[in-house]
């Protein structure tokens, strides 16, 4: 199956979300949140295209590496290739992280973006508030989003927010700055 992506894949993340992690940086976004830090994935229309049986064979050769994060953009906005994805890194052991605009609430309406969830074990959800931002919040660049433990949400039908990424933290007397890579 197609799918739009951003970049080439993204391997030895520490910062879109636990572990050493390859991020899949998903291209399209309508969301438009003010302040966001990839902005140049917006466009439906830029990018390049390529298959989902590409990016599983990418991630066969993969070592070192705790998971995926499916990023962007907005992977919710490509589904269907997500859920091919993440099922098949959930198949080779790899945890799956997700980002997203929408709210957990809002995908338990869609049947696609359920399939999807089925294969996330972690949903870092909610759109970008320029007003909410905090560097003091863990894998989130705001406030409002949450971190999300998909399994429990799902079979409880509520968001279940994992208990270390409830609050804000302080790591030392500094403003905690990860020092983020984007594309």
């Amino acid at each position: 199956m197609e799918i739009t992506l951003a970049s080439p894949l993204q391997p030895d993340s520490i910062v879109d979300g636990e572990g050493i992690r390859t991020v899949v940086w998903t291209q399209g976004c309508k969301h438009h949140c003010k302040g966001c830090h990839n902005e140049c994935t917006w466009d439906f229309n830029g990018g390049f295209k390529t298959t989902t049986e590409k990016i599983n064979s990418e991630l066969d050769k993969l070592t070192g590496q705790q998971g995926i994060t499916l990023s962007g953009g907005d992977p919710l906005f490509q589904p269907e290739a997500c859920t091919l994805i993440a099922k098949h890194a959930k198949e080779i052991g790899l945890d799956v992280w997700c980002y997203t605009g929408f709210t957990f609430e809002a995908l338990l309406k869609n049947e696609k973006a359920l399939d999807l969830l089925k294969y996330v074990d972690v949903l870092v959800d909610g759109p970008f508030i320029l007003k909410e931002k905090s560097y003091n919040v863990d894998f989130r660049g705001s406030r409002n989003q949450r971190v999300i433990d998909v399994p429990k949400s799902l079979e409880e039908k509520r968001a279940i927010v994992i208990p270390k990424y409830k609050d804000e933290r302080i790591v030392t007397n500094k403003i905690y700055r990860p020092q983020n890579v984007y594309i």
